[in-house]
């Protein structure tokens, strides 16, 4: 059983080390807690943005050309990403090449130097990669659902921002943002694979010693609360519609978000599970659909997407509704539990394989939470969870002043699905 260990510094830095000794890799990981939810309107896509200027140059490594010839140099996987209320950077190669390793992912975090040049030129890179996600319906059906539930507030926000605010931003932004926001109380160093507790902290000493200590940027509240059902609708000529249909659920720390997963899971997860099930093998209407529960800070929802033939998008959305219907009607038996259970299961057991999936795994938990549950956890979780309990929770969140539906495709009135959208 792998053991995380996490030492607690009195600037607030906080470690977290995961020894495997047969492992040939280490993975360095620095996250810190802030992304797009943290955001004034005006430099929303700050967060993102800034992850991009961090790899352009450092006081040590003055280009990014430095930096990816010395990480290429040792073999490396390395990138960053930025989430709504998180942002990482990471690399991952032999463990014999740990320190130099380590050397370079901190001097990223920390030493940045915010080049002007080479902003006005990621301006470029930064709108390309706005329209590339514009272009793929599947992905930004995703910022419209996010758009549907939280309207003009962070949480509403795209974490990439918009055109505008990435062309306005200039260099003082990114310098205010991080030291506002990148100190040692907000950052997590993880570092997973073949190495000890103990050689980690020597570099910790060696390279955190002068981090930021001032506390950090604090996160606007989530208006959260809904009374109707909402529909937002992008037109766009596309031979397929993109739809995601959710509702409201609970935050990262209420306990039933276990309950939660199970339902998404009998809904969809796998080919055999009842939406999979009903709209590829029997409609022949979807290539893809999904279903699960998305837990943050202060919020959390609960929803279930699909591209589909655009002739048929109502059917499809009174299916799905059937099946959530008959959650709320019908306990699932305990032989499709068990088979949901045993999925997921050996999917997060196939997903914690390598030393930057556990690095993420172990740091997200500690970052967002304050806290660390092992596989092992999760598990003994997962297992508890009872028939009973999926329909309870259906009955909870399945109700008509709860839906939510954004969708992408060839519709300019949303009075055709209004009618639809009830429970």
């Amino acid at each position: 059983m792998l053991k995380a260990k996490k030492k607690v510094y009195k600037n607030g830095l906080r470690v977290v080390t995961i020894p495997m000794k047969d492992n040939p890799t280490v993975t360095v990981l620095v996250l810190v807690g802030t992304g797009s939810d943290y955001e004034q309107k005006e430099i929303n896509g700050i967060s993102h943005f800034l992850e991009h200027m961090c790899f352009k140059g450092t006081t040590k490594r003055p280009s990014v050309q430095v930096i990816a010839h010395e990480l290429d140099s040792l073999g490396c996987q390395y990138n960053a990403f930025t989430g709504s209320e998180y942002t990482g950077y990471y690399a991952k190669g032999d463990s014999k090449n740990f320190k130099q390793m380590f050397d370079i992912v901190t001097d990223v975090y920390l030493n940045s130097t915010f080049p002007e040049t080479e902003m006005e030129k990621e301006k470029g890179v930064i709108v390309e990669e706005i329209n590339m996600y514009e272009d793929m319906p599947a992905s930004h059906v995703q910022d419209l659902f996010t758009e549907v539930l939280y309207g003009d507030q962070p949480a509403g926000r795209s974490t990439l921002g918009t055109k505008e605010n990435i062309y306005k931003m200039v260099r003082d932004n990114f310098v205010n943002y991080k030291k506002t926001h990148y100190v040692a109380e907000n950052t997590v160093v993880i570092v997973s694979g073949n190495i000890t507790s103990e050689e980690v902290y020597k570099e910790i000493t060696k390279y955190f010693k002068d981090v930021p200590v001032n506390k950090s940027g604090k996160k606007p509240k989530t208006k959260d609360s809904q009374d109707k059902p909402n529909i937002l609708i992008k037109y766009k000529e596309t031979d397929q519609t993109h739809f995601v249909l959710g509702v409201r659920t609970f935050d990262l720390f209420d306990k039933r978000n276990t309950t939660l997963s199970m339902l998404a899971g009998v809904l969809g997860a796998g080919m055999s599970s009842r939406l999979f099930t009903k709209l590829r093998e029997e409609m022949g209407v979807a290539y893809y659909v999904r279903a699960y529960n998305q837990a943050s800070l202060d919020h959390g929802a609960f929803q279930i997407s699909a591209g589909v033939n655009n002739t048929r998008t109502e059917e499809v959305i009174k299916e799905i509704i059937k099946e959530c219907n008959l959650l709320i009607k019908e306990k699932v038996t305990d032989k499709e539990l068990d088979k949901v259970k045993s999925l997921i299961i050996g999917n997060m057991k196939m997903s914690l394989e390598a030393t930057d999936d556990i690095a993420n795994f172990y740091g997200g938990q500690e970052l967002m939470k304050g806290e660390i549950k092992t596989l092992e956890d999760k598990i003994k979780e997962i297992k508890k969870v009872t028939p009973e309990d999926i329909q309870k929770m259906a009955k909870i969140i399945f109700k008509t002043k709860n839906l939510n539906l954004a969708i992408i495709g060839p519709y300019k009135d949303q009075s055709q699905f209004e009618g639809i959208l009830k429970f």
